[in-house]
């Protein structure tokens, strides 16, 4: 049997929603954060249409449809600009969310099959470096100055590593005991608590332990963030570089690198990966590395082994021989 809370408007399940995504659900407050901002536009949408008071049942694809044009033709983010298909997908993915979330409950409502994400490009979807464009990067920074030696670690680290951005900003000084083991040839491994707060592992090479000695070195300050703030913006309570600021530098870096496509820290990522799987790792392995749950995640990566198999294609089939004979 239903209860009397099933006739509120749709809005009002939207702070139960994020409670459970922190209770039962146990995402990271970065996933909540951002369930947060997008399910924010969504009612902001509901206000500016007359829809704050719409039930769950009320709720047509016709709406839906309504909201995509918004996001597509009207929405602009704060820098004036419109929202890309992926970014899109994000506001429509936190909407998909809220829906499933109701239907748990028994309370009627749109399924979320009926919210269709916008189809996005696989150039759009997968966008990598080429080894070089991230030494370019690396040789960007005054590593002279305080600010560009923690530059140049966070590069290292993320290549080395392949961690998510919200990982990465969330080292603390004492996980980095294990560098007091000075052998220049030895990867390191690092246990953090990656998406979903689950415990995973990742590599440090030798490289990049070295880089982050020499940081930690020019450190004079007592505060617990593996990377900080110095410039006073962008700034947390315990002066941990955010992740805009982390997004601000690399931009940065790749556009003085001569680099012409937009850079991400999930570039870093995905080059990461791109990197593996050309020198010869496996799916699986990359899957581990990555820290994804499930390997269809990781098959966005098989540009590169489908250019390996040609590669062997062409090398070894006799087939090319046939016209010569």
């Amino acid at each position: 049997m239903k209860t009397d809370n099933t006739i509120q408007p749709i809005i009002k399940y939207i702070l139960p929603f994020l409670d459970y995504c922190e209770i039962e659900k146990g995402l990271s407050n970065n996933t909540q954060r951002n369930y947060n901002q997008y399910l924010k536009l969504f009612t902001d949408w509901l206000k500016i249409t007359n829809r704050e008071n719409i039930l769950p049942r009320d709720l047509t694809a016709d709406h839906i449809w309504d909201y995509r044009l918004y996001l597509a033709r009207s929405y602009k983010t704060h820098s004036g600009g419109y929202l890309g298909k992926k970014s899109q997908n994000y506001y429509l993915i936190a909407v998909r969310a809220l829906l499933d979330f109701l239907a748990d409950r028994n309370i009627d409502t749109l399924p979320s099959s009926k919210v269709k994400l916008a189809k996005q490009k696989t150039e759009e979807t997968i966008s990598f470096l080429e080894v070089r464009d991230i030494e370019s990067m690396l040789r960007v920074p005054d590593t002279k100055t305080p600010i560009g030696l923690r530059d140049r670690t966070v590069m290292e680290l993320f290549f080395s590593s392949g961690m998510r951005i919200s990982e990465l900003v969330a080292l603390n000084v004492d996980q980095m005991s294990f560098l007091k083991d000075k052998n220049p040839e030895r990867t390191f491994e690092l246990s953090i608590i990656g998406k979903g707060k689950h415990m995973r592992t990742i590599f440090i090479s030798p490289h990049a332990a070295l880089w982050l000695r020499i940081y930690l070195l020019s450190r004079k300050d007592a505060q617990k963030p593996l990377f900080i703030n110095y410039r006073g913006k962008d700034i947390d309570d315990d002066h941990r570089l955010t992740p805009r600021s982390i997004q601000k530098m690399i931009s940065r870096c790749s556009m003085l690198a001569g680099i012409s496509k937009k850079v991400t820290p999930h570039t870093l990522r995905h080059t990461y990966a791109t990197d593996l799987l050309g020198n010869g790792a496996d799916l699986r392995s990359v899957q581990e590395l990555l820290g994804h749950k499930n390997v269809a995640t990781t098959q966005i990566y098989t540009h590169v082994t489908n250019k390996q198999l040609r590669n062997i294609h062409e090398k070894f089939h006799g087939g090319k021989e046939l016209g010569n004979k």
